[in-house]
């Protein structure tokens, strides 16, 4: 046994000797592990999704892409990260931690606004889910009017508001707007308001599978015009060095997003997994939302012009966006 005086060069040689053999092995690995090439699959590039909220019917294209292969058939492999709120998918994105969030484009115009240099690259749905919900009794938006009408205090709920109301030639000012958060489903069954703002994907379809009756007044229909509420959001300066990439995972999502429009009974399962909700829950969601996923992925200019019209002429926006700079209508292409 050596004692605390002697020498320890002999060992400290020996391990000079070997770290000096193991260092280009070692750098090769890191190389790899930097550059994202070390998977076993040979080529594959892993991409990191963030959802904007829990896994639901919405994300089916997602989730089949995985599930079916079809990332891989792309040279990616997606990782979906669920968020625990609606806004950690672009902190998440902000931060590095993911390559894509999806993301209400409302989001994608505020932080472009605050600063942030995101752009969108896919849409996940074509059209608005935005939508004013009511008791069965009110049969037109204008009879809101005085009602109690549950939001969720996010600034895009006054503005699908405001323009499902005024586009009925109704009066905003006289609607009692009351603070739920993202209670809309109890909120509404139990009668504790006349209408809440929701999604006539989620709620809307969770209301009838409870047998709520109700009444559906969807922004799109009263004034605001067909724009993709989610969208598919990158850091600018991953688009301009990981392209490729971006491409070959927004082609795949394409793909799932394909096969679950044209087989929900098949994209069933992945979600459905993901989500933990009841298969009929998650089906009626996949049957109520499909029509919104055509065309697949899609970036649509005239779609994006309206978008930007409407979240100034409401108020989300404080001032015009630029959506040449906000987005990029060629990656997926």
């Amino acid at each position: 046994m050596q004692t605390a005086g002697q020498s320890n060069q002999p060992s400290a040689q020996y391990s000079a000797r070997v770290l000096r053999r193991a260092w280009p092995i070692l750098l090769l690995l890191a190389s790899l592990a930097a550059s994202g090439c070390g998977d076993e699959s040979g080529g594959t590039k892993q991409v990191t999704l963030a959802l904007d909220f829990t896994p639901n019917a919405a994300h089916a294209g997602i989730y089949e892409a995985a599930a079916s292969g079809r990332d891989k058939d792309h040279d990616v492999k997606l990782v979906v990260r669920q968020p625990s709120a609606s806004t950690d998918s672009l902190k998440l994105l902000a931060s590095g931690r993911a390559d894509i969030a999806v993301v209400d484009i409302h989001d994608l115009g505020l932080a472009r606004q605050q600063g942030e240099d995101l752009v969108g690259v896919g849409a996940l749905v074509q059209e608005p889910l935005a939508a004013v919900i009511a008791q069965q009794r009110i049969k037109r938006p204008r009879e809101l009017e005085g009602k109690r009408v549950g939001v969720t205090g996010l600034p895009s709920d006054n503005a699908v508001l405001r323009a499902v109301v005024e586009g009925d030639g109704g009066d905003y000012s006289k609607v009692r707007r009351i603070t739920i958060g993202f209670n809309a489903v109890p909120s509404l069954a139990a009668g504790k308001v006349d209408a809440v703002t929701a999604f006539w994907n989620a709620e809307g379809v969770a209301l009838r599978q409870r047998g709520v009756p109700i009444t559906e007044f969807r922004v799109d229909r009263y004034g605001a015009p067909r724009y993709p509420e989610l969208v598919l959001v990158v850091r600018h300066s991953e688009l301009t060095q990981q392209r490729d990439k971006i491409a070959d995972a927004l082609a795949a999502l394409e793909d799932g997003t394909r096969e679950a429009s044209s087989d929900p009974a098949k994209a069933l399962d992945p979600i459905q997994k993901a989500s933990g909700s009841p298969r009929s829950l998650v089906l009626a969601e996949l049957t109520a939302i499909r029509p919104a996923f055509s065309p697949p992925i899609e970036l649509q200019p005239a779609s994006l012009a309206g978008w930007a019209r409407f979240d100034t002429r409401f108020g989300i926006l404080a001032r015009p966006p630029n959506v040449s700079r906000a987005f990029d209508t060629q990656v997926a292409q």
